[in-house]
């Protein structure tokens, strides 16, 4: 496969435009800016590089890795597309990935449709998914490298927490540009990381990160699912 077209998809897969749901989603943050522990521009990028370094990012990262490389064998893929499903701090994240990967799988079958798509969508049929294992699973399936393929979702991950952030504080548009390439060294960091992390090793470090989901699903106003 071309540079050109695997670039091509990548960016459409993880476009906003893509319909995967992720505008809907903060990860905890809309608390953490209720509260005040996010009020600026700085804040922000301590709270997503948290998230990727130590949180449900992380977690993605290294099932994302182990997703892509267990592709050709069914029963190892939907071993880790369960742990993957599975493997989340609270009921609102758990909601947030399994609601994007479901999205992410219909919308890629359909645009971009490939057999291993749809025996694993068959397999798993009424199964919780992740957003990470089945982006894996679609890089994976048409020939796009790990590096790249994993580089795009964190970035994706990052820049859609910024969004978020940018609309809850609210910050304006450069500042969420700045946040944006303050991140670039975290998410690069991470993706070359995570390959590298066995599966014994796995496990995240950010409970207030989880405590912040949690008063997010009782919380009086919101603009986020999550």
């Amino acid at each position: 496969m071309s540079d050109g077209t695997t670039l091509y998809q990548l960016l459409a897969w993880t476009s906003p435009g893509y319909p995967t749901g992720a505008f809907s989603y903060s990860h905890g943050l809309e608390w953490a800016v209720e509260c005040g522990d996010v009020r600026d521009v700085d804040d922000l990028v301590e709270y997503i590089d948290t998230v990727l370094r130590h949180g449900g990012g992380w977690i993605d990262a290294v099932l994302f890795a182990h997703a892509w490389r267990s592709a050709d064998d069914d029963d190892a893929f939907d071993e880790i597309a369960e742990l993957a499903a599975a493997m989340r701090g609270t009921a609102e994240t758990a909601l947030e990935s399994r609601q994007q990967g479901q999205a992410f799988l219909q919308v890629t079958r359909r645009a971009w449709p490939h057999a291993r798509l749809d025996a694993f969508a068959e397999r798993r049929r009424g199964q919780p998914l992740s957003h990470a294992a089945v982006m894996a699973l679609a890089c994976a399936a048409h020939g796009i490298a790990l590096a790249p393929a994993l580089h795009a979702y964190l970035h994706a991950f990052a820049a859609n927490l910024v969004s978020a952030g940018v609309r809850l504080v609210p910050l304006g548009q450069t500042d969420g540009q700045i946040a944006t390439a303050q991140l670039a060294a975290v998410v690069a960091d991470v993706a070359a990381r995570a390959p590298n992390c066995e599966l014994d090793e796995l496990g995240s470090a950010a409970p207030r990160l989880d405590l912040f989901s949690m008063q997010h699903e009782t919380q009086y106003t919101r603009l986020f699912r999550s």
